[in-house]
């Protein structure tokens, strides 16, 4: 007999902000808001936490979720120029700009992909491939390098440590600036 999960989730209106998605989480450990588009927030509940409680806390919430929907009309959505980009220029563009910095900066990688992605401008998986998002192409060079850098030094540390900044402030100038100014910037 196949046991069937079933998705429990209450959508609440909150004043100021709209609807809500409470759901129920059998991985979640504590409450958490989370807003992926100005119209997508969501609370994520653990099993052992009523809704009304839930309910409560986005409540008390709301002008953190109210600030961080703001950030999205702040934003530059890049999607909508997206059915402008030559896509095979953008591809060869991305991975040409990849090679010539990995070999620049003396990294080296498995694999490279390009696609549209709604939430990462890149990535770098544990065997060194990298995957980046093709609304690359729409950013000022310098953010789009910077992204490439990011991932490559990723392939030397793992992780977003302490270490991993320093390392990344030898091959990029005003890394802090740069990360602060692609905020900006949505690829959703």
């Amino acid at each position: 007999m196949k046991i069937q999960r079933v998705k429990i989730d209450l959508k609440v209106e909150i004043e100021g902000v709209g609807h809500v998605v409470i759901e129920r989480s059998l991985r979640a450990k504590n409450i958490s808001i989370s807003v992926k588009f100005p119209d997508q927030v969501r609370v994520a509940v653990p099993v052992d936490v009523s809704f009304e409680k839930a309910e409560q806390f986005a409540q008390t919430k709301a002008s953190w979720i109210k600030k961080n929907i703001d950030k999205f009309s702040s934003q530059v959505n890049l999607s909508q120029h997206l059915d402008s980009i030559d896509t095979d220029y953008a591809k060869s563009y991305l991975v040409g700009r990849l090679k010539h910095l990995a070999n620049k900066h003396g990294f080296s990688y498995n694999s490279v992909s390009v696609r549209s992605q709604k939430t990462r401008w890149g990535s770098c998986s544990f065997n060194n491939n990298i995957s980046l998002n093709i609304k690359l192409i729409c950013l000022p060079k310098d953010l789009s390098d910077y992204v490439i850098l990011h991932e490559l030094a990723h392939t030397k540390i793992k992780n977003h440590s302490p270490s991993f900044w320093s390392f990344l402030s030898q091959h990029v100038l005003d890394v802090k600036k740069k990360d602060k100014a692609l905020k900006g910037y949505s690829c959703a």
